[in-house]
């Protein structure tokens, strides 16, 4: 049986240690390496090895039992979270760590609002139990309170099970106590019957020790292999999704599948977007080490040469669609050469890069011969660095991060794009709605197919999403925008593809024109916690940073409170929070999506964009007159339109 499971927790839990001590049983390290002696199996890069930190999903795999497991150990840094995230969806079960004298922290809740998004099965291993203050009952505490209630404390009472066990599993809902009436201690109907409960995540187990220590690695580890099973299907169709991308020395794609059903052979075609690619070397990678493979079974995860075209989220067959992200980079900047390298020259590099962390965002700013990147913090900058100067030689340095702002409408409004330049022509009516925040930019389609083809309106379905589309406030990406196909029109001779796209785009942009547009900015939900002399300071920062705060909770003399601010205040607060508390307040900082921004004007003034002076977009559309092409201003096209503006 085949099982992938990942390995997840907040920066210095010993998420690694733990994972060298499952190697090291399943036989695939004979001996256990260490972070801070920078022999870690899975810490794969110098950059992890010189600042000990995971920052690169990498997979182990091992045997236990019958079962081969693999293994993937994820960054728990929240600046490398789209890389954790993206490693979530190929799961099967999750093993969370959480710290005996810390708890849970604040990436901790973040990685269990994704798991839990992403329907994986969890369990927990409180970790680091011989640590000087260790509390396991506070710990459970507040994995009970901030997590989950419906937690089951297994260490050394599943093998054999205990009744006190029994009675607790019952003790979930009503259901499972008509069974425990019925059925009494029956110890391997209740174990089936947990090992269903953890597949459905109406139970979570919890297992306690010490990895550095070698004390309860043993026992989860022969519990999580009894409690799991996985059901992959070696003779149905095959079916796969493409999870990771990476590139070797010589700069020739290894797409990562994840098999979920049939067999993938050598040399087998397969379909990428209407192109044929040929399946190159199969791998099985085992940290640096891989085995060649002449045929990929159901329930591996494998590198594939071949597939050039492939980009995280492909997927094959009849499998679950690859879902976007959760968590996006709040952060923005601009890379520095030196003076005699060419931006533009050194655009494939960070390609490359971005096809294997497309939260990168790479952008080409033609006009001032410029590259900008999307970034999660200023850790995953040292990290850029260092990447770029080992594997392409190249020395970059970046200005400071500003915030990521976007943009959005207030009322529906109508836009219309004409494109009619000599020789082409295409016209677009779009109807554009706002939507609930964080929902992006979506599409309906009311179009007739009387009116334009079936695959014409396909086509306008894709302009809209082929590109981010400028605001007019600071052109930033609109979003939290549903964008309806009501019409169009086109010629039987002069129609292009390219023609649609024109008449896409100014009439996103000329509805745009129309429409009252907000300014939206990232904001983090944040969790304080600190003595209770710190309580003024604590609310007053908040107020200041145009934060809102609830009730604050009193626990002795320890008071808790929780927040929600813009990210723009908020930057650079907790260094200024460990100074005031002297290191003893604990701030906790996720991501909480985006919101109207606090201080428009001050923003707009800041960017000082210019909508008429954007070269990627016009709201004008173009008509044609005796043979010639001329402009109408977007305050005209409505009365100047082909097509029916009345739909």
């Amino acid at each position: 049986m085949y099982k992938t499971f990942g390995i997840f927790a907040h920066v210095d839990t010993g998420k690694t240690t733990f994972s060298e001590q499952l190697l090291y049983y399943g036989a695939t390290i004979q001996s256990r390496g260490r972070v801070d002696h920078q022999d870690a199996f899975l810490d794969l890069h110098p950059i992890e090895r010189a600042r000990g930190i995971t920052v690169f999903a990498e997979q182990g795999v091992f045997s236990y039992g019958d079962d081969t497991y693999t293994m993937i150990d994820t960054p728990g840094h929240v600046d490398f979270s789209p890389e954790m995230e993206r490693s979530i969806q190929v799961l099967d079960y999750a093993v969370l760590l959480v710290d005996a004298v810390d708890g849970v922290e604040g990436h901790t809740e973040t990685v269990w609002q994704l798991l839990k998004k992403h329907h994986i099965p969890t369990f927990f291993f409180i970790n680091k139990m011989d640590r000087e203050g260790a509390n396991l009952e506070a710990a459970i505490a507040s994995i009970q309170q901030l997590l989950t209630p419906h937690t089951l404390l297994l260490t050394e009472r599943l093998t054999p099970m205990h009744e006190d066990l029994i009675e607790e599993i019952a003790a979930l809902d009503e259901s499972l106590m008509d069974t425990y009436f019925e059925h009494g201690y029956d110890a391997q109907l209740w174990h089936e019957t947990l090992q269903k409960l953890i597949q459905q995540r109406r139970a979570f187990p919890i297992h306690y020790g010490s990895a550095l220590q070698d004390v309860g690695v043993a026992s989860f580890l022969n519990d999580f292999h009894t409690l799991t099973a996985t059901h992959y299907d070696a003779d149905a169709p095959f079916a796969a999704r493409v999870y990771k991308v990476r590139h070797d020395e010589n700069g020739q794609r290894i797409a990562y599948l994840k098999i979920d059903s049939g067999t993938l052979p050598a040399r087998t075609a397969l379909d990428i977007n209407g192109e044929t690619m040929k399946v190159g070397q199969i791998r099985l990678y085992n940290g640096q080490k891989f085995d060649q493979l002449s045929v990929a079974v159901a329930g591996q995860s494998v590198g594939i040469y071949g597939l050039k075209n492939a980009v995280i989220g492909t997927t094959f067959g009849d499998t679950k669609s690859y879902e976007m992200p959760s968590l996006v980079a709040t952060l923005r900047t601009r890379v520095e050469f030196e003076e005699d390298v060419s931006a533009k020259e050194m655009l494939p590099y960070f390609r490359m890069l971005e096809a294997e962390d497309p939260s990168l965002q790479v952008t080409w700013r033609e006009d001032v011969q410029e590259i900008q990147l999307s970034i999660m913090g200023n850790i995953q900058l040292e990290v850029l660095a260092h990447v770029l100067l080992e594997r392409f030689a190249l020395r970059v340095t970046f200005e400071r991060p500003t915030i990521i702002y976007k943009e959005t409408i207030a009322q529906t409004v109508k836009g219309y794009g004409h494109f009619e330049p000599l020789k082409h022509y295409a016209e677009v009516h779009l109807r554009l709605t706002p939507t609930a925040r964080n929902s992006g930019v979506t599409f309906k389609n009311e179009c007739h197919a009387d009116h334009l083809l079936i695959g014409q309106q396909n086509v306008i379905e894709h302009h809209i999403f082929a590109r981010e589309h400028h605001g007019l406030l600071t052109g930033s990406a609109l979003t939290d925008v549903e964008i309806t196909l009501v019409t169009g029109r086109a010629h039987v001779k002069h129609t292009e593809g390219g023609d649609f796209r024109e008449a896409t785009h100014r009439a996103i942009r000329q509805g745009l024109e129309q429409a009252e547009n907000i300014l939206l900015e990232p904001y983090y939900a944040v969790h304080l916690r600190a003595h209770l002399d710190h309580l003024g300071r604590m609310m007053s920062d908040i107020q200041q940073a145009s934060g809102t705060f609830e009730a604050p909770i009193t626990e002795g003399d320890y008071v808790s409170l929780k927040a929600r601010v813009p990210v723009a205040s908020f930057l650079d607060y907790p260094t200024q929070y460990a100074a005031y508390t002297n290191g003893k307040g604990s701030i906790r900082l996720v991501f909480d999506g985006y919101d109207v921004c606090h201080n428009t004007k001050e923003v707009i003034a800041t960017i000082g964009y210019d909508k008429n002076a954007d070269p990627a977009y016009t709201s004008n559309s173009i008509f044609c007159s005796h043979g010639k092409g001329y402009v109408v201003p977007w305050q005209e096209a409505e009365a100047a339109m082909h097509a029916n503006t009345e739909l």
